[in-house]
């Protein structure tokens, strides 16, 4: 059940998110979790989270196919510095080390998870400003 504000709509993709990191068997000796697939599904949806957080705030989905992450970091720029720089970490936390990676670090989760909500925050603060870019 989608929600109609893209903000709420985010944070229930955060929700899932830990639903998922949840199912991994955690390690603490080593301080980290045992299966690369629950950190692979988690980090894949924090990041989509953050997609449609930031298609709230700036206009990239022009044409056809799927916009690179190089068009959503320029029209972040143009929109909010503090917000670029989430990106830029977010991006590198979420979608490659968790996502494609599965990096099992619980640090690395954690701020995978921190990242995520630094970005909908600070669209949240954006939103229902108008869209740019």
């Amino acid at each position: 059940m989608e929600k109609e504000n893209p903000i709420e709509e985010a944070r229930r993709y955060v929700a899932n998110a830990e639903e998922i990191i949840e199912r991994a068997v955690y390690e603490p000796e080593t301080n980290s979790y045992l299966d690369s697939k629950y950190i692979k599904a988690a980090g894949d949806m924090l990041w989509k989270g953050c997609l449609i957080a930031l298609d709230a705030v700036v206009s990239v989905r022009k044409g056809k196919g799927r916009p690179s992450i190089e068009k959503y970091k320029e029209a972040v720029a143009k929109r909010d510095q503090k917000l670029l720089q989430f990106v830029n970490m977010g991006y590198n936390t979420m979608h490659l080390v968790m996502g494609y990676d599965g990096n099992k670090e619980k640090k690395v989760c954690d701020a995978g998870f921190d990242r995520a909500n630094a970005i909908i925050d600070r669209c949240a603060l954006l939103y229902p400003g108008k869209k740019c870019a």
